[in-house]
């Protein structure tokens, strides 16, 4: 009972952790596959996610100074210019910033998926993407 309890769980908890691998299965005891897949799943969890160090408030401060400079230099007028440019550069940092996060959250997983699809065909299973 236990036994049927752990596997239960087991495929649940992998099923959706190798969605973006698939593995023929023809042949393979089932019982095998899902503690290999387990095993796999917990050695990808080892990929460190690359954490860029700046923050959307030092990057939209860049963004900030940057615009009120150009403005400043582009004939803006004065203290209105430079405000104008401040603006428009906060909000340009904080997009930057946002889509910097997004395509490390996505090299990240890929970075996961090919562990484990590594880590399956390295123990004998033929991943078919």
């Amino acid at each position: 009972m236990a036994k049927r309890l752990f596997l239960l769980m087991m495929l649940c908890v992998s099923s959706n952790a190798m969605a973006n691998i698939i593995v023929d299965k023809a042949g393979v005891d089932e019982k095998d596959y899902i503690y290999d897949l387990h095993q796999c799943t917990e050695l990808s969890t080892q990929v460190q996610q690359n954490q860029s160090g700046e923050s959307a408030l030092g990057t939209a401060a860049k963004g900030a100074a940057i615009g009120s400079a150009g403005k400043a230099i582009a004939g803006g007028s004065g203290t209105d210019g430079a405000k104008q440019g401040a603006a428009i550069g906060l909000g340009l940092g904080i997009l930057s910033n946002g889509r910097e996060r997004r395509l490390n959250a996505e090299k990240f997983e890929a970075e996961k998926q090919m562990v484990k699809r590594n880590c399956m065909i390295n123990r004998g299973y033929v991943v078919l993407n």
